[in-house]
Formats: structure tokens, C-alpha cells, sequence
């Protein structure tokens, strides 16, 4: 019998309880999920890549399905390597919608076996993305209900908030 693995791909700068979620509910259907932390050149990231999938490892530890991993090509390579036949995305909105769908159909192109599976959100995370939380603390707002505590700890060092 073959495993099922999927590709949960993100910059995760940093994971967020929607990222979180995510991950745990692609966890429950597939047999093996990689945690793919993209290292994309574009972004100016406030974590590293190794301290991104360190992060990851602490808040997934109880999965035994779970691998972290860093990429920095494309996503599909990726997905092939680890003879995935899924890439798993989360949705927000419908603005995300849009984005999304040009991926997958890009990826389809590429390699058409690879089935992308889209997870909505839950409600109380719709709005989450990495951008608010790290501006959030920045300024030291109070992220305790947005990332999880090992996270929260690693952006007051981050920005020096006691």
C-alpha cells in the first residue's frame, strides 16, 4: 500500500494558529505531510529559514506525520521529489481565491498527476495572515491569540519586548 504525502508550502514568517490549523487538518487525511518553508528571494523575512522551521518542529512536536523542510525552487520540484500527490493550500477569502488559482493551474501545467487541495479557513482566522501579526508585534500588541506562545516568545525577542 503507498502512502498518501502531501505538500503543505508556505514562507510561515512566522507560523501562525491559521497556518497551524492547516497543517493539523492536512495531517489528519494524508499520511506523511512535508512542511515546505519556501525561502523566497523577493521577501525581506524577519525570521531565517532555519529559525522558521525550528519554530515549526516546536509547535508540531505531537505530529508524527509531519516533516519541516526548507525549498527555495519551484514548488512542484518539490512536490515531485517527495513523490507527493498533493499540495495542500489554505484559503482565507476570496480575495486569496484569485492568487491561488493561478498557482494551481500554473502547477497543473507543469505537472498534472499533482492534485491541489484548497482548506478553508476557520472563521476566527480568516482575517490572520503573517504581515499583521509581525506588525501587531512590532509594536507590542498582543498576539498571544494569533500564534502560538513559542512563537510569541521568539517575536518580543525579535523586537525587544519584555
Amino acid at each position: 500500500m503507498f502512502e498518501k504525502i502531501a505538500v503543505v508550502p508556505g514562507s510561515f514568517d512566522p507560523i501562525t494558529n491559521g497556518h497551524l490549523d492547516i497543517i493539523k487538518r492536512a495531517a489528519d487525511v494524508f499520511d506523511v505531510v512535508y512542511v515546505a518553508v519556501l525561502n523566497n528571494s523577493s521577501k525581506n523575512p524577519l525570521f531565517s529559514v532555519e529559525e522558521r522551521i525550528e519554530l515549526i518542529e516546536q509547535v508540531t512536536k505531537q505530529f508524527t506525520n509531519i516533516r519541516i523542510e526548507s525549498s527555495s525552487g519551484l514548488l512542484i520540484d518539490y512536490a515531485q521529489e517527495k513523490n507527493a500527490k498533493a499540495i495542500v493550500r489554505g484559503l482565507r477569502a476570496v480575495s486569496d481565491f484569485e492568487y491561488e488559482m493561478q498557482i494551481t493551474s500554473m502547477n497543473r501545467v507543469l505537472d498534472e498527476n499533482i492534485e491541489t487541495f484548497f482548506i478553508m479557513t476557520k472563521n476566527q482566522y480568516s482575517f490572520l495572515s503573517s504581515s499583521i501579526v509581525k506588525e501587531v508585534a512590532k509594536y507590542g500588541g498582543n498576539v498571544s491569540e494569533l500564534v502560538p506562545r513559542e512563537v510569541e516568545q521568539a517575536l518580543k525577542g525579535k523586537f525587544e519586548i519584555k
